[in-house]
């Protein structure tokens, strides 16, 4: 089994399985100080007795977990913490392009990069993040992503967007840069706060998918599980699955993978669902980073 720490540039920490009782005196999970300002407030549940539980769900670092007072962000397995501040993007504009890790930009500012599978959504789901149209040019052709590009938001923070893997009409000798960039930037880039892995819910797991999984697993690379087109519903005459059920199918066939689960959310860019949570998700990571 392979060993997986979401965070492993700085310790994580989980509450202990008897912090979960209802009789635990300690205080948890207050409100975010800020969160996000959109026509429709974030949702966050209340999980159940049954639900409330290390096997299933993502405790951020320096997080208590009380039965009474934990939220859970909707549609993922992620505890709200009081990180999750200062949520909201003001600001985004494309800095560079870069071939090589060493010619990323070099102010020391924490990064979230975007990867999956070519076609996944990849550049659609950046774009809905920040609320810009046009911020990621979206290609009708995959692969169209080439380099290491990174967008800076809010002037205290990077979006990454790497190139896709897995698209078949791409060079031989394309795909093989692609790839050893890709991995040497997640390898040696020391402002790396965690990996999306974007994984397409519209459709079941794919082998590529699972192989990157497991080697981001293998290299204890801090990592988020994006599931992309959750609005999509296949007919089940044809033998489709609903989203949901293909997330859970692929939660499965990973967890051989990782000692303990990775944070996953589900996400639409076409109804923008999942778009606050990435945002609460990354605050909570980022502002821990930056204290530590």
């Amino acid at each position: 089994m392979v060993l997986l720490l979401h965070l492993p540039r700085f310790p994580l920490f989980v509450v202990p399985l008897r912090a979960l009782s209802t009789s635990s005196k300690t205080t948890l999970l207050r409100p975010p100080k800020s969160t996000l300002t959109t026509s429709e407030p974030v949702t966050v549940t209340t999980p159940s007795p049954t639900e409330l539980s290390l096997e299933k769900l993502f405790v951020p670092p320096e997080t208590t977990v009380s039965l009474h007072t934990a939220r859970v962000l909707n549609g993922s397995n992620i505890l709200l913490s009081n990180y999750a501040n200062d949520a909201l993007v003001t600001q985004a504009e494309f800095v560079k392009s870069s071939v090589k890790t060493e010619d990323c930009p070099s102010d020391g500012l924490p990064e979230f990069a975007l990867v999956g599978r070519s076609n996944v959504g990849k550049s659609s789901l950046l774009n809905s993040i920040v609320r810009r149209k046009k911020l990621a040019l979206i290609s009708k052709k995959p692969g169209k992503t080439q380099c290491i590009n990174h967008f800076r938001i809010n002037d205290s923070w990077y979006l990454v967007d790497l190139p896709g893997y897995g698209y078949a009409s791409a060079p031989h000798e394309l795909r093989m840069d692609w790839e050893k960039f890709t991995k040497d930037y997640f390898l040696n880039r020391s402002t790396l706060v965690s990996v999306f892995l974007l994984i397409d819910a519209s459709i079941p797991a794919k082998k590529i998918d699972l192989d990157y999984a497991s080697w981001l697993g293998q290299n204890q690379i801090p990592m988020t599980i994006i599931f992309t087109k959750c609005d999509k519903r296949k007919k089940k005459k044809n033998g489709g699955k609903r989203p949901e059920e293909n997330v859970d199918d692929f939660q499965d066939l990973i967890r051989g993978f990782f000692q303990s689960v990775p944070p996953w959310i589900m996400t639409s860019s076409v109804t923008n669902q999942g778009r606050d949570e990435i945002l609460l998700h990354m605050a909570q990571l980022r502002n821990y980073w930056l204290k530590h």
